[in-house]
């Protein structure tokens, strides 16, 4: 690879022949200021719209200021960032941006995390300089996951990025002309009429709050405060391994003891984990799998745990749809079983439970609305919110979250396993679903229970696991462009697999639309899945199958695993849907 030699104020830097100027400053530690741009190297996603023009820099030799981010250093190339002239550039262009952004800061939901509001005060500055005519645009919560707040769009760019690049659901693109641009859907449509799966990858990347969740934390105060209500609340995996980082804990952190004492002195009744119902998933969805595999059943099997991905492939795979588990997700199996099983265990009327479920995902309050996921007319989960929801009623609360003692989730739907812990993870729901599958296949115990070939943050994976001698292929994509790319492989016949696992976020659970951001920080998203692995080598138990809560569950009240109540409560389907 050819190598470049430039200058940047005045110190020698050399490059590979590409590599742009704001990289090449950043190898010496010099900081330019950027704000559209965006790099996620791990997951293949770079914005260099050069829209925001923040990062302007000075070339010996030309007439304009250039953009860092997207100008490639040359041979000889001379380069000033800290001139008179760049610094007034860079505040002109972001003066600019306020002059048509609300000043809503005080109440905004990325207050303090809001990077336009970040740069502004790096930059100095103190007043709104220009003023004139400010955007209007119509909100829109119509998904009940999802709030479009295009007055505060300042066109990064990054939300369609992401949208067409990564996930390519390409629901978002530049519409109008001049001053009434935005990022937008086709014709202003609310995101409940497109295609949008919720995933939720557009707010993570958002530097304003022009995209975030539809909050719901004013309901759950509301609730918690009835007496009439009976509040449990569940926690995902994916949870424990993120909240600390809201309360200066080091990234992957596990919080599970101190997470479940702050949710009791929130107020509710009961905090149960999610990891239980995770459990109930993995033998339902390996009981699912050996039936397919022996008695020539449609494979592959493709876990159903992510609602994001299962309304992807409604609408992008409708031919596919009777592939994927019919099994609910883990959350929803969750609140199917406490407004039964616990209800009568409890003799509390089902009608007067309230479950409301901590998610890493703002695909969920989306999935908690889908009529085929209720039980006899009532919804399985009530609300949802989520990590930094949580997050907000702890503060809100003024708990000391770091100093709150440890406690236990209760019982008896607070057991799980190590399987169950590293569904929060890309490759972890079908690495669970294998340890189950494996033994009861095999009749033998399995003795190595990790599959690292399914493990890290590789878009596509594959494994080939021996079972009874026969060589079972697995297939594992983590963001929905390489389920994408996975999904048309088996359309088309190309690839044969028996078992396929699709995250729709990057990384799985762990990097989902509702977790703390980290602003393209991968480091903090592999810190968050070893924190999980971790916590699954210390648990007692490693298989879904051995959790004593889950057979007693069957024991007393499901029956058969794969029987018919258990498919009446835990199982559902799938309809294709319009491509709009």
């Amino acid at each position: 690879m050819k190598i470049v030699n430039a200058t940047i104020n005045g110190f020698q830097v050399s490059v590979p022949e590409g590599t742009t100027i704001l990289d090449a400053a950043r190898k010496i530690n010099v900081k330019i200021p950027t704000l559209c741009y965006l790099d996620l190297h791990d997951i293949k996603m770079v914005n260099r719209t050069a829209s925001c023009r923040v990062c302007l820099v000075e070339i010996e030799g030309r007439r304009n200021l250039a953009p860092a981010c997207a100008t490639e250093v040359f041979e000889g190339m001379i380069i000033k960032t800290d001139t008179l002239r760049t610094i007034k550039a860079r505040r002109t262009m972001v003066e600019l941006l306020l002059s048509d952004h609300p000043t809503d800061c005080l109440v905004c939901e990325k207050n303090t995390q809001c990077q336009l509001q970040l740069i502004a005060a790096e930059l100095g500055i103190r007043k709104i300089k220009y003023k004139g005519h400010m955007s209007n645009y119509k909100k829109d919560s119509s998904s009940g996951a999802l709030y479009r707040n295009l007055d505060k769009c300042i066109m990064c760019r990054r939300c369609e990025t992401m949208c067409n690049e990564v996930q390519t659901c390409n629901i978002l693109s530049a519409v109008d002309r001049g001053f009434e641009t935005v990022v937008s859907p086709a014709f202003g449509w609310p995101m409940l009429e497109t295609m949008c799966t919720f995933c939720g990858q557009c707010v993570a990347v958002c530097p304003t709050a022009a995209l975030t969740q539809v909050s719901n934390v004013a309901k759950v105060w509301d609730i918690l405060a009835d007496p009439d209500r009976y509040v449990v609340v569940q926690t995902a995996p994916a949870i424990r391994a993120a909240l600390g980082e809201k309360f200066d804990m080091e990234p992957g952190t596990i919080v599970t003891g101190k997470m479940v004492a702050a949710l009791k002195r929130l107020g509710f009744r009961k905090v149960f984990d999610t990891d239980f119902a995770a459990d109930v998933t993995v033998v339902e969805e390996a009981h699912e799998f050996i039936d397919r595999l022996q008695n020539g059943g449609r494979l592959p099997i493709l876990t159903s745990c992510c609602p994001s991905w299962v309304k992807f492939i409604e609408h992008q795979f409708p031919s596919l749809v009777d592939v994927p588990s019919t099994c609910k997700s883990p959350h929803i199996m969750f609140g199917a079983i406490a407004k039964t099983y616990l209800a009568e265990k409890m003799g509390i009327d089902p009608s007067k439970i309230v479950v409301v479920s901590v998610m890493p995902c703002i695909a969920k309050k989306y999935e908690i609305n889908r009529p085929e996921l209720e039980h006899d007319g009532q919804k399985n989960v009530d609300l949802v919110i989520t990590t930094r929801e949580l997050t907000d009623m702890i503060n809100e609360a003024g708990l000391d979250f770091s100093n709150l003692p440890e406690e236990d989730f209760d019982h008896p739907l607070g057991e799980s396993t190590g399987a169950s812990v590293i569904f929060g993870t890309t490759g972890g729901v079908i690495e669970a679903t294998l340890r189950t599958a494996y033994e009861w296949l095999t009749k033998e115990p399995l003795e190595k229970v990790e599959f690292h070939d399914v493990r890290g943050l590789k878009g596509l994976k594959e494994a080939v696991i021996k079972i009874n001698g026969e060589e079972i292929r697995i297939g594992v994509a983590h963001g929905l462009g390489n389920a994408r790319a996975l999904l048309e492989s088996i359309e088309s016949g190309k690839s044969k697999y028996h078992a396929i696992e699709i995250m729709a976020c990057p990384g799985g659970c762990i990097d989902g639309g509702g977790q703390p951001y980290h602003f393209g920080n991968i480091e903090i998203v592999k810190k968050r899945m070893e924190a999980l692995y971790n916590e699954d080598r210390n648990k007692k138990v490693r298989k879904s199958h051995e959790n004593p809560a889950v057979i007693k569950l069957y024991e007393e009240y499901l029956g058969e695993i794969g029987g018919d109540k258990a498919h009446h409560l835990l199982h559902t389907h799938y309809t294709p849907r319009k491509r709009i």
